[in-house]
């Protein structure tokens, strides 16, 4: 069984981890409110710390509202299909990152490095808004082609 590990435990969170259990993978989650706060874990773990150190980070699921993210998964070619943007500095880590997106219904768009992420971000034409208003729980999908001309949309 795959493990996936998720920084975050929140309403996204929790609906990633209920969409990875439900897809066959063994998850792991943490809960911080800030780096300021895991301080004190940090120095507990010690030893267990070097586990991380050598971690491959992905950002996903930022952009999306969680209960559009519970409605909007469907199978790998449905017409209907959603897409999330990924971003991570290890090409490797983004595919790995999609082929887990792909198992719990997503397709996505790689939005290249981490340091290019701030175009997900709140704000940002691809936050909540391909996917529907929030007040619609069940949102409307959103097709790589929307994902992607958002995200070349973004500007700071």
């Amino acid at each position: 069984m795959t493990t996936v590990g998720f920084i975050g435990s929140g309403r996204i969170g929790g609906t990633v981890a209920r969409l990875s259990v439900a897809a066959g993978y063994h998850v792991l989650m943490s809960n911080s409110r800030g780096p300021r706060t895991l301080t004190g874990l940090v120095d507990e773990l010690g030893p267990l710390q070097r586990h991380l150190a050598g971690a491959q980070v992905v950002k996903a699921f930022n952009n999306i509202y969680y209960q559009h993210l519970l409605a909007l998964g469907r199978p790998a070619g449905a017409p209907d299909r959603s897409y999330l943007p990924i971003a991570g500095d290890d090409a490797g880590a983004r595919a790995r990152a999609g082929a887990f997106l792909d198992a719990i219904g997503y397709g996505t768009v790689d939005a290249g490095p981490l340091e290019d992420s701030w175009r997900q971000e709140p704000g940002t034409p691809v936050y909540g808004a391909p996917y529907g208003p929030f007040s619609d729980p069940a949102g409307t999908p959103a097709g790589e082609a929307a994902v992607r001309a958002a995200l070349e949309q973004a500007t700071r």
